[in-house]
């Protein structure tokens, strides 16, 4: 438990950190390095991509989800703290002012992923997300 614990806090300090530091009145500029990440200034007021889905069903959602999260804890702490800071990232966004900062873009991405904004809290998710896929791949249940 500790070690969720702790993935979670250092995810959530992170974000928190990243995004005070990026979303200050008057900044505008837009950085690209190597043309392979951008940083780009996005409020998201949707679901995940954008997609236009109610506020409440949004967080209804967001909860379940980091319920369902929390459950897999014993397999890989440090993947479920991953997940569960950068959910509890987006949501403390969404519940304090309705919407999620985004400002991650990658240009070089394949397909249509290449055309969507993200953050920190996004890439915690899935990398927490994938972790727990591949180590449920390695790991057959018994």
């Amino acid at each position: 438990m500790l070690t969720t614990a702790a993935a979670a806090a250092a995810v959530l300090s992170a974000c928190a950190a990243v995004r005070r530091r990026l979303c200050r009145a008057g900044r505008r500029e837009t950085f690209c390095w190597r043309g392979r990440i951008c940083v780009t200034e996005l409020w998201n007021g949707g679901a995940a991509f954008g997609l236009p889905i109610g506020r409440r069903v949004v967080l209804a959602g967001s909860l379940a989800a980091l319920l369902g999260v929390l459950r897999c804890r014993r397999r890989d702490p440090a993947a479920v703290g991953l997940a569960l800071g950068g959910g509890l990232s987006n949501l403390w966004e969404r519940l304090r002012w309705g919407r999620v900062y985004d400002y991650l873009r990658f240009p070089k991405a394949p397909g249509f992923l290449k055309r969507y904004v993200f953050n920190l809290a996004d890439l915690a998710v899935f990398l927490g997300a994938a972790g727990l896929l591949l180590g449920r791949v390695r790991r057959p249940r018994r």
